[in-house]
């Protein structure tokens, strides 16, 4: 008897979200200070759909979500701002590069806030940021297997 093969139900994880107050402050940090890319940029009346990528991996986006219609109330939104501004709205990406301590210092010469500086882990060199509005980034040369 043969059983048959099961094709996985999900594939890929194309986008993810963050919120961000400003999308147009969020598009001068993620595209001019981190080198993403603009993928989709369209108006839908009550809200944008923002997402950038980075040029390596065009197939994995970020949407910059602005807290608002439709999806919540103004109310709702205050809260959502509030907690992104104290950093624990739970907005969290996490990227690899080739390079910690460069990356680190472009970074900084960019004026990125910079949270932990890189740090020798067991899986490789990692630091921490912050975007403009509290979400929580991380960066970390990975070592190799």
């Amino acid at each position: 008897m043969t059983v048959p093969s099961v094709l996985p139900m999900l594939t890929a994880i194309t986008i993810t979200q963050i919120y961000v107050p400003d999308q147009d402050q969020a598009l001068d940090f993620y595209v001019g200070k981190l080198g993403f890319e603009v993928q989709t940029d369209m108006d839908f009346g009550p809200m944008r759909f923002l997402t950038v990528a980075l040029p390596a991996q065009p197939d994995r986006a970020v949407l910059l979500e602005k807290p608002g219609a439709p999806s919540m109330s103004e109310e709702t939104a205050a809260q959502v701002r509030e907690a992104i501004a104290k950093g624990v709205a739970g907005g969290h990406l996490f990227f690899a590069c080739d390079d910690a301590y460069r990356t680190h210092a472009e970074l900084k010469a960019k004026g990125v806030e910079i949270t932990e500086e890189p740090v020798d882990q067991p899986y490789g060199i990692d630091f921490g940021l912050r975007d403009p509005f509290g979400n929580h980034i991380r960066i970390a040369q990975l070592k190799q297997p």
